[in-house]
């Protein structure tokens, strides 16, 4: 009996923990729908009087809010491509080698990530405007870089420190190729990791608002660039609209990498 009590009690101790964290988790998102989906809603009602998706299908419509949503698409792709191809040999020589000066090249590279961004931004604006990369697309991509790659390194170190190389050495032996070695051996055990660290990529250079626009300088319009100048002067029901736009990609990217994680965790098992 003492055992069966104390069985409903941490049951009912992680529903508890479940409900009070989604709604944390969730709480602000369905809010951001209510304001969303309504035109009229006063205190004291807990619900809008009228219901309508008029305000968020002219978000959609609206042409700066489609063209700051391509922008932020490219550029956060543009920078999370870049960063796993400059991460993934310096994240592998960091994680599988040991030698001499490795923990000052980790300090470097972790360095940006210390200094205020303003800093950064105002020190690489300087920069960029002397090579013409001000105001450009290209030049936001190099800037998101700085505090983008060394979150990439960082997850893919953790991945090539449970990496074993003997497995790529077998498949060497046996004659395979480094292309076929790349494609059939090492990335489908570096998937995993590699999902994580393109998101964490992804959610770091989405949401960058201060670089973007000390960068870009008005002229590279992004999403947050968007929804910052929104919230300074817009009614909340278009605050709302956009804000859902500005979490929807992010949630895609992280149901996309749960999924990879999940196929990662089966394969490993040899399920097919």
């Amino acid at each position: 009996m003492p055992d069966t009590i104390d069985t409903y009690v941490r049951r009912a101790a992680a529903l508890l923990v479940r409900v009070v964290l989604g709604a944390v988790l969730l709480g602000p998102i369905l809010a951001l729908m209510l304001y969303a989906s309504s035109t009229h809603w006063f205190f004291p009602h807990l619900v809008p009087d009228a219901w309508t998706f008029a305000p968020l299908l002219r978000q959609l419509g609206d042409p700066r809010t489609r063209a700051a949503l391509g922008t932020s698409l490219l550029t956060a792709g543009i920078t999370t491509s870049s960063a796993l191809l400059l991460g993934l040999p310096a994240a592998r020589v960091l994680g599988l080698r040991t030698f001499r000066g490795r923990s000052l090249a980790l300090l470097v590279l972790f360095l940006p990530n210390i200094v205020p961004p303003l800093a950064i931004g105002m020190g690489l604006n300087v920069l960029l405007l002397r090579l013409g990369l001000a105001g450009s697309v290209a030049g936001v991509v190099l800037v998101h870089l700085v505090p983008v790659l060394p979150y990439t390194i960082l997850a893919l170190l953790g991945v090539f420190a449970r990496h074993d190389e003997g497995y790529e050495l077998q498949a060497r032996t046996l004659g395979a190729s480094p292309r076929q070695v790349w494609l059939h051996v090492a990335l489908p055990l570096l998937w995993p990791g590699l999902a994580v660290a393109a998101l964490f990529a992804f959610l770091v250079s989405w949401s960058q608002y201060v670089l973007t626009l000390l960068v870009g300088g008005g002229r590279v319009i992004t999403l947050p660039i968007l929804l910052f100048a929104a919230v300074s002067g817009g009614n909340p029901t278009s605050i709302a609209g956009l804000a859902l736009l500005f979490a929807a990609p992010p949630a895609v990217a992280i149901a996309l990498a749960v999924r990879a994680l999940a196929a990662g965790r089966l394969s490993a098992r040899g399920v097919p």
